[in-house]
């Protein structure tokens, strides 16, 4: 008997190679501009944003808390309320208002999801890039 899914298995895959297309520029892009906001920032150590974990540590520091804060980024749900709420606060040193930080809280809505990545990715580039 032939299994059912197997024609899906390459699906699969190609999704799967898709996505890694996608997320590799994405974190560079991220590594790139949180490296950034943590030099204008004047952090020591703004290389931070390049190692997978410790990039998640670097928020709660450049929103002046504790490194430690950042564990409950490891808690689902709670992760985006901290999320929103640090990132409120860097964009606020950064000179931006810290409302843009809510630009991911769209992507809870079904329809809008891409655009909260695009708008988000947009946001965190002028935050990064362009002083005001």
């Amino acid at each position: 008997m032939i299994n059912p899914f197997a024609n899906l298995l390459p699906v699969f895959f190609g999704l799967g190679i898709l996505l890694l297309f996608l997320a590799i520029p994405m974190y560079i892009y991220w590594a790139l501009a949180f490296m950034t906001i943590a030099t204008k920032l004047k952090y020591k150590k703004p290389w931070l944003a390049w190692i997978p974990v410790a990039n998640i540590f670097l928020l709660p520091i450049l929103a002046k808390k504790e490194w430690q804060w950042g564990f409950l980024l490891l808690i689902p749900i709670v992760n985006t309320v901290f999320m929103v709420l640090w990132t409120w606060r860097i964009y606020e040193r950064r000179k931006y208002p810290g409302w843009l930080s809510l630009a991911p809280v769209i992507g809870f809505i079904p329809s809008l999801g891409f655009l909260a990545i695009v708008a988000n990715l947009v946001i965190i580039g002028f935050v990064a890039w362009k002083d005001r």
